[in-house]
This record gives structure tokens, C-alpha cells and sequence, in this order.
């Protein structure tokens, strides 16, 4: 009879995302995860598979942050935008609290169940809009962009701001750039300085959810047929 497991997936998640939130993605290694559960390194590896493993833990951590949101779903609201909003708000600030682990979210194939609790959730929400196949596909890909490129763009976009920074910064950078060559990216900079990173997620979802709302689904003409279809 194999013995009882020392830790849970849910232990190993929390302690990982602890450490990488505190020193940076670098920090987290089998040794130093070990010594934050009080164990050996040798094992840690009953339980992940060397540094893809370890990754994943920080993955799986970020999206059960999100999972709260789906037990929020009552009865599923008949409103397709309701729910929508919901889901992509909570994983925008699960994704945006953890910064570090943004790069891995990312590049690397997501298969936790987390991930995919998520994901079926927005599915059946933007299904209930009517749309199906492909639709349902571009629907999907199109919200999903939207957060993960949004909390990118927050932290490392041309109007992000350091850790150590104020939002003076924005404005800063961008008196300093030729008003000739860029005059609508310092526009934009002295609204951001005067504007919150909930507000613009805020009024960006609603435009892409208007968006989805006036395109109904149905078949897409194609772009390589020419104007005229030949």
C-alpha cells in the first residue's frame, strides 16, 4: 500500500506562488520550494517533474484564483453579457495580482483543471449568445486575448509604470518624446496619468462585449475570396 502524500496540490500551489511573488520567477526552484514546506528537496519530485513542473504550479495557482467567480454563476444568468463580464473580471485580477507568472500564462500549453473549469464557464457563456463552431472559437479567443494582453500591456506596455514609479511617470516619458513622430501616444499618456487600471479594463471589455453583441454569429465571408467572392 503506497504511502499517504505529504502534501496537497493545493500546498505545493500555494507555497510556490508565495515564493514567486516575493523574489521573482528565478527564486523558485525544488530546493527552495522544499525548504518552504519544511521538507527535502528529493521530495518534491513525488509530486512535479523538475522546472515544466514546477511552472505549472504557479499556472494552476494564478487560475484557482479565478474559480471563486464560477460559484457566482447563479443558475447561470440568462444574460450572456452578465455572466461574460464576470468571468473575464475575475481572471484579469487573479492574472494582474501575480505579475511574475504572466510570461508562463502566456507561452505554455494550460491544462490544469482550473484552466479549464474556467474556460468551459466562459464557454457556456458566450454559447448562450448563439453562437457555435467557429463562432463560439473566435468569441472565446477574442475575450480571453483581451485579458491576458490587457494585464500584459498594463505591466509592460509603453504606458505601464515600475513598481517604483508614480503615474507621473507616464506623463513624463512622454513629454520627453517628439510631438512630431508621436502625438497621439502622448495623448493617450496624459489620459492614462489621469485614468485607473479598472477604469480602461472596464471600458475596454464593454467595447469588445458590444462588440460580440452587434456581430450576431453566423458565417463569415472569406477574405481571400476577393470583393466579389472569386
Amino acid at each position: 500500500m503506497p504511502a499517504p502524500r505529504k502534501f496537497s496540490r493545493e500546498q505545493l500551489r500555494t507555497a510556490a506562488l508565495t515564493l514567486v511573488d516575493a523574489h521573482g520567477l528565478g527564486a523558485l526552484t525544488m530546493r527552495s520550494l522544499a525548504a518552504a514546506l519544511g521538507t527535502g528537496a528529493m521530495t518534491i519530485y513525488n509530486y512535479v517533474d523538475g522546472r515544466e513542473g514546477l511552472e505549472g504550479l504557479l499556472v494552476e495557482a494564478v487560475m484557482a484564483d479565478a474559480l471563486p467567480a464560477l460559484d457566482e454563476q447563479h443558475a447561470e444568468d440568462d444574460d450572456w453579457r452578465v455572466d461574460t463580464r464576470r468571468l473575464a473580471e475575475a481572471n484579469w485580477r487573479a492574472v494582474r495580482a501575480h505579475p511574475d507568472v504572466i510570461p508562463l500564462i502566456l507561452t505554455r500549453r494550460i491544462t490544469d483543471g482550473s484552466t479549464l473549469a474556467h474556460g468551459e464557464a466562459l464557454l457556456r457563456a458566450l454559447a448562450r449568445s448563439g453562437r457555435r463552431g467557429a463562432d463560439l472559437l473566435y468569441a472565446f479567443r477574442a475575450v480571453t486575448g483581451f485579458v491576458t494582453g490587457f494585464a500584459q500591456a498594463e505591466l509592460a506596455g509603453p504606458l505601464s509604470i515600475a513598481p517604483d514609479e508614480d503615474v507621473r511617470a507616464i506623463t513624463d516619458r512622454a513629454r520627453a518624446l517628439p510631438t512630431d513622430r508621436f502625438p497621439y501616444l502622448i495623448e493617450i499618456a496624459g489620459a492614462a496619468a489621469e485614468s485607473t487600471p479598472e477604469t480602461e479594463f472596464h471600458a475596454g471589455l464593454d467595447l469588445l462585449i458590444a462588440g460580440l453583441d452587434a456581430h450576431s454569429a453566423g458565417p463569415r465571408p472569406n477574405p481571400s475570396s476577393g470583393p466579389e467572392g472569386t
